[in-house]
């Protein structure tokens, strides 16, 4: 049984709707506010179509301070973050020294010296206090500095009506202002695929905050909605979830040690061109080609979902497994993430997936993301 060490200061909010607190990355995190298919339905149809609010307060975030802050954050992660200014973010890996992937984070810049990470349920932290060993910088674990996740087409039109200038916020751009009279850092980001932000506030406002979004965006559709939701939007919107879509989880058949490479999770894309020196980079670049798998995605025929870990078969034998799968009436469609050889990771290819009841269901291999395909949704501008 895991030890929940983390409060969210809104825990009395989700308990008072159902919320059942369970443990992730140490928090008790309100995974259902019910177990039924119809809120469900009604939580992932509400982020497509309006707005969610959801409480992420279970990211870690550690702020990082001092003229070596960025040399720390530069050998932890795969990014150039000498190149991210005042008032920007950007999406990082963490690699251990094998070169494998250990933890995600976004990176804030909030000004010269001084940064937010925030990062999942892997070793960042550790990772990053081994870089700091030794520097001039100031590294803090604060789990007062609460997240709320604004997501949904709506969200910017609920907050223009607050936060002056809040349209002209680029994707993964930060703005400090307040919302409701109480001081707060809002960030274009999120976990849907949607047009989305995240809010962060002191604990203590952290309630008053939930409250007054949910009253006066009442009449917009903004809802609480429960974290297990994310995983609907994130299978359709290719954010992968650690370790639920990683070896970690779904141990290679033949015993080596657990750990995916950039490569083979899609996440390439994370290293700034010609980086060097980051932890695990000679190893890296090395793997490009030995690939042992590939993220990639599935298409379902019919209307049921894969179950979660269900087995993928080629020609009647397994070859894979679905990690994470979704039925979506909004836009018909089912598909799933799935962990397959590199030579089945082609579009088109034919391929079965076997639930745990024995269901087969006829599939094809299919490149994501799903839903909003050139990203233009979370991108937008104005």
């Amino acid at each position: 049984m895991a030890i929940i060490y983390r409060t969210s200061a809104l825990a009395q909010r989700h308990a008072e709707i159902g919320g059942e607190l369970e443990d992730w990355n140490g928090m008790g995190t309100a995974w259902f506010y019910d177990h039924t298919d119809e809120r469900a339905k009604a939580d992932y149809e509400a982020v497509r179509t309006k707005a969610g609010l959801m409480d992420v307060s279970g990211l870690k975030k550690i702020h990082l301070s001092g003229p070596h802050a960025a040399a720390v954050i530069d050998r932890a992660t795969t990014r150039n973050v000498d190149k991210l200014m005042p008032g920007r973010a950007v999406y990082a890996a963490m690699l251990d020294d094998r070169g494998l992937f250990i933890d995600d984070c976004v990176i804030y810049r909030v000004s010269v010296n001084y940064w937010l990470l925030v990062h999942g349920t892997g070793a960042g932290h550790e990772s990053l206090a081994m870089a700091a060993y030794g520097k001039n910088v100031s590294m803090i674990f604060d789990d007062d500095l609460h997240d709320m996740s604004l997501q949904g087409p709506v969200a910017v039109d609920f907050l223009e009506k607050h936060v002056a200038g809040i349209r002209d916020l680029a994707y993964f751009g930060i703005i400090q202002t307040k919302l409701f009279g109480k001081p707060v850092m809002i960030s274009r980001t999120g976990y849907t695929g949607e047009r989305g932000y995240e809010i962060f506030c002191e604990g203590r406002h952290a309630i008053e905050l939930w409250d007054a979004i949910l009253e006066d965006g009442k009449d917009m559709g903004i809802r609480p909605v429960q974290f297990s939701t994310l995983d609907l939007l994130r299978t359709e919107s290719y954010l992968l979830f650690y370790p639920g879509d990683n070896s970690e989880t779904y141990p290679f058949a033949d015993g080596s040690a657990c750990g995916d490479s950039l490569w083979e999770l899609g996440l390439e894309f994370t290293v700034s061109p010609g980086k060097k020196g980051f932890r695990g980079a000679e190893n890296h670049y090395a793997l490009e080609g030995k690939e042992r798998f590939k993220i990639y995605g599935v298409r379902l025929e019919g209307t049921t979902a894969a179950d979660e870990g269900a087995e993928l078969l080629k020609d009647g034998k397994p070859v894979g497994v679905v990690t994470y799968g979704m039925r979506s009436d909004l836009f018909d469609h089912t598909v799933g993430i799935a962990r397959m050889p590199v030579d089945c990771a082609v579009p088109g290819t034919k391929m079965t997936v076997r639930n745990a009841d024995g269901t087969e269901i006829p599939c094809v291999a299919e490149e994501m993301p799903f839903y909003d395909k050139d990203k233009k949704i979370r991108t937008a501008k104005g």
